[in-house]
């Protein structure tokens, strides 16, 4: 988009976590009065207050007051503030913008986004499709909710750039302009029901992608994911497909051991699956997406199999840690939702000790349980959850609870055997007994290396 007036505008930013911050510098940059709100005490925020200051944004910590809100010109608000709560909608109600900050960024850049959602797979997705980019030699960049936000990146690019940017549907939900070039869909599945209402309310928010966008726009969509297709009806853009289950007609598919591109009535194979990388069903249906997202700006094919045969895939998600006396160590601590865990869990044939809990978001645990009958030897629990889930799950599998991450550590590799999998993918958010899903996942690793400490174990692998 490009235009827009900030000078002197009042313009509150609530949450000073990564994209709070990118948005105060962003603002004040550009000659904007900034406040800037959370309700953590100071002395728990982890960005750095003092530049804030120098930059003359003023600070609110601890608590909020009403005129921050009902004063200001534009607020903008961090991922983790729900729009709903009582300021945030009293101010709306006034007739006063509410942003997400990735409409804020949208709204000063003429750089063209890309951009991807879905339950699963975001992260990954995102990362492949801006190899890609990269790789076919095209001016771009990757940021959003795959950690850099992007009010940091988007003040040095150009119309010619391409921003791969991952979305929450927390950050959809207040999106009111922004318009991606080409966005994709991965999958829907219940998750964040901590916070929405229902599942529609959760999958509406993801579906927001396509709102603005046109029929000079393209909408990829997995045909293998039968809650999309309610939420495709109506959209103005061009829908293409992607799919491991069937051809397509335009997009991406899985023709036996080849993945190949659809379009213009014409077929091309893009590589065959033993030369991409990544491993697991789940990364075949990712790397398919972003072929479809690539092709659609003219990636060539052969760019598509360069990235895929580099990217060694994203810390945190089926991540082998080691292998210790015949036994693996893999950490999928990214696994904070029930239909990822059923994704990773799809990838392996049996003989899984499976670390899963955490903090509940509301979801139903059953659908686990014919994995855990076929594939998982015992279920370690931990967390906030453990309850819950030992009695949505009892009967699948042996079940076993544990106090802390290293306990259940220490547990499954006392009762697994050569040629098993300990497995952290704990289908909740990890926020009752860890900053955020990276801290578990080093936890985890930590944990796996003390493992061989105490004296003769196996082999450090990964």
């Amino acid at each position: 988009m490009g235009e827009l007036e900030l000078r002197e505008k009042r313009v509150t930013v609530v949450g000073l976590a990564r994209s709070g911050f990118a948005a105060c510098k962003l603002l004040a940059d550009r000659g904007a009065s900034v406040l800037a709100t959370d309700l953590e005490p100071a002395e728990k925020l982890r960005v750095d207050l003092e530049a804030l200051r120098h930059l003359g944004v003023r600070l609110e910590t601890g608590g909020h007051t009403a005129s921050s809100f009902l004063e200001a010109d534009l607020i903008v608000l961090s991922p983790g503030v729900d729009a709903k709560v009582p300021l945030v909608a009293q101010a709306a109600a006034r007739g006063i913008p509410v942003w997400s900050e990735v409409e804020l960024a949208y709204r000063v850049t003429t750089a063209r986004f890309l951009a991807v959602t879905g339950t699963n797979g975001k992260s990954t997705t995102t990362s492949l499709l801006g190899a890609m980019v990269e790789a076919a030699g095209l001016p771009g960049v990757v940021a959003g909710n795959i950690g850099t936000a992007l009010c940091e990146v988007v003040p040095a690019l150009s119309a010619a750039h391409w921003v791969t940017a991952e979305l929450s549907s927390f950050q959809l939900e207040t999106i009111v302009a922004f318009r991606p070039r080409v966005a994709l869909l991965l999958n829907l599945a219940p998750d964040h029901l901590d916070r929405y209402p229902d599942v529609a309310s959760y999958y509406r928010a993801k579906a927001r992608i396509f709102m603005n966008q046109t029929a000079e726009d393209v909408a990829v969509v997995n045909a293998d994911d039968p809650p999309i297709r309610d939420y495709v009806q109506g959209i103005r853009a061009r829908v293409h497909h992607f799919s491991r289950r069937e051809a397509v007609g335009t997009g991406a598919f899985l023709d036996g051991d080849r993945l190949v591109l659809a379009q213009g009535g014409r077929r091309e194979p893009i590589c065959p699956v033993s030369a991409v990388r990544i491993h697991g069903v789940h990364n075949l249906e990712n790397a398919l997406a972003a072929a479809a997202g690539a092709a659609a700006i003219g990636v060539p094919a052969a760019a598509m199999a360069k990235a895929l045969a580099r990217f060694p895939g994203l810390p945190h998600r089926l991540e082998p840690v080691a292998t210790i006396g015949g036994v693996h160590y893999v950490n999928d601590s990214k696994g904070t939702n029930v239909g990822a865990v059923v994704k990773s869990l799809e990838g392996y044939a049996g003989g899984v000790i499976l670390i899963a809990g955490g903090k509940d978001k509301g979801g139903d645990f059953t659908p686990l349980r014919p994995l855990l009958a076929t594939r998982v030897r015992t279920a370690i629990l931990i967390g906030q959850a453990r309850a819950k889930m030992a009695g949505q799950l009892a009967g699948a599998c042996p079940l076993e609870e544990a106090p802390t991450l290293e306990a259940a550590v220490r547990r499954g590799a006392e009762i697994a055997r050569p040629g098993d999998t300990v497995l952290l993918s704990p289908a909740c958010a990890s926020f009752d007994m860890f900053r955020d899903f990276e801290h578990r996942g080093e936890m985890f690793r930590q944990a796996v290396r003390r493992l061989t400490s105490p004296g003769p174990g196996g082999e450090r692998a990964g």
